[in-house]
């Protein structure tokens, strides 16, 4: 009896090995993930960032919120309506936007994931929600951060509402 020959996923008998091999690779893939996406809670250094991102929106201060940010003309912010470059400029947009404490209203983040890539540097995911007089927005966010100067700062940040 002639078999066919294993090129890339068989589920016959003879490919034991190749199904035990790609299991391997399933797993240590999971690894690898899991072990370089954590949770916010085991980067206190970056969630402090956020937190007290959060509490200066929260008492109104948009300078307080901006400290979180990399105070330079390469900081990069994006969302759908558009790309923003430059520290005073993403505040210039954000005092245009919330010009009152109503028109800010409450920040939350939440689910945040923090990965990682290197001494001086981290992505990080998340949701945000803004509990207005006018209703609830929410959305997502993607950062870039680095630490300069020995703090950590936003470099990138891409957000995008629901």
């Amino acid at each position: 009896m002639i078999r066919p020959r294993c090129r890339f996923v068989c589920f016959t008998a003879g490919c034991e090995y190749w199904r035990t091999a790609a299991l391997m690779v399933v797993g240590a893939a999971i690894l690898v993930v899991g072990a370089s996406c954590q949770q916010a809670r085991s980067h206190p250094e970056i969630r402090a960032v956020l937190d007290a991102q959060a509490g200066a929106w929260n008492a109104g201060d948009l300078e307080g919120f901006m400290r979180g940010y990399w105070k330079s003309d390469d900081l990069v912010f994006t969302t759908p309506e558009g790309e923003v470059r430059g520290w005073q400029a993403t505040l210039d947009r954000y005092r245009r936007k919330y010009d009152t404490p109503d028109a800010m209203g409450r920040l939350t983040f939440e689910g945040l994931a923090v990965a990682r890539t290197g001494d001086e540097t981290a992505d990080i995911s998340g949701a945000y929600r803004l509990d207005t007089a006018q209703g609830r927005r929410s959305g997502r966010f993607y950062l870039k951060m680095r630490r300069i100067d020995g703090e950590w700062v936003i470099v990138r940040d891409h957000t995008v509402p629901n």
